[in-house]
């Protein structure tokens, strides 16, 4: 059934409202800043924010994800979660090409998905949400940073892309963990529920999005510490590279003699360029990186056109 709120999109695609002439006329009659909750009601609908992660539906990143949402949508918006059963970390832009998927109502707005972090949105896009789709998608708040290589294996920037590539705006949220907010009886989480709902709406309102075909998504990663105060604001950044191996295998044996390997970070962010988003953050700073899903190495096209004779 129809809720409340826009029309579904026609054509398969899923415009938000910010990308209509209206808004941009609404823009231009009523100067900001306006939040992207207040620009949804005046297109004749309600906010709808889609939570998903990849540490599972349990996680307490994903509640302090949810309230970031609630935040943001406003009394009279619509928070959904459509989230992964069990956890999927690592699993990066993996979708369940080769078996069926099932997902459960497991509360009001609320889908537990047997399936990684692109299938919920995959599930939440084209079946849960289907004649209600989000203005905004926000993937997280994954336990642990998300930068550098790490981007390439996260299954949190895998449902951020995925969303991106179906049209809607999209925001991956991480925290990392240090000795400062990993200590016992400490909110690890305390830097993004104290800094997530601000971020967020200032980059789903007034940031660049669709700017080529594959458009644009943003990485946010949280600085590891206890105290927000201690945060010393907010930087945009390039994603960064660690010198060396990204990870290395320890091995381990049980009892049975079994040997079982466990894999773990291999260098230092320490060790990543100043303006990265893996310094920036270890040093305190929240960072935000626009990443798109375009792979192509542009700048080397001109040489392999040359080699082949193009």
């Amino acid at each position: 059934m129809q809720k409340q709120g826009r029309a579904p999109p026609k054509n398969g695609t899923h415009a938000t409202p910010l990308a209509s002439p209206r808004t941009r006329w609404l823009d231009g009659l009523f100067p900001g800043p306006y939040t992207l909750a207040q620009k949804s009601v005046w297109l004749g609908g309600i906010m709808r924010i889609l939570v998903t992660n990849d540490d599972g539906i349990n996680a307490p990143g994903l509640r302090a994800a949810e309230e970031i949402a609630t935040t943001i949508a406003g009394a009279d918006g619509e928070v959904w979660v459509v989230a992964p059963s069990l956890e999927q970390s690592g699993v990066s832009h993996a979708i369940s090409f080769v078996h069926p998927l099932r997902f459960d109502a497991i509360g009001p707005r609320r889908f537990a998905v047997e399936g990684t972090p692109a299938d919920c949105v995959l599930a939440a896009l084209s079946e849960i949400m289907v004649d209600t789709p989000p203005d905004l998608v926000l993937s997280g708040v994954n336990r642990g940073h998300n930068v550098a290589e790490d981007t390439l294996y996260s299954g949190t920037i895998g449902a951020a892309m995925e969303a991106a590539m179906q049209g809607h705006r999209a925001i991956a949220m991480s925290q990392y963990f240090g000795p400062a907010n990993r200590a016992d009886g400490v909110d690890g989480f305390t830097a993004a529920r104290a800094l997530g709902a601000s971020i967020a709406a200032r980059l789903a309102a007034d940031a660049v999005w669709a700017d080529n075909r594959y458009g644009v998504f943003y990485n946010v990663n949280f600085p590891p510490i206890a105290d927000p105060a201690a945060a010393k604001g907010i930087r945009a950044t390039f994603q960064g590279h660690r010198p060396g191996p990204s990870f290395r295998m320890t091995s381990e044996e049980a009892p049975n003699k079994r040997r079982y390997f466990w894999l773990s970070h291999a260098s230092s962010n320490a060790q990543t360029e100043p303006g990265s988003d893996s310094r920036e953050c270890l040093e305190g700073w929240a960072t935000v990186t626009p990443l798109r899903a375009d792979l192509t190495a542009r700048d080397v096209l001109a040489s392999l056109e040359t080699l082949f004779g193009g």
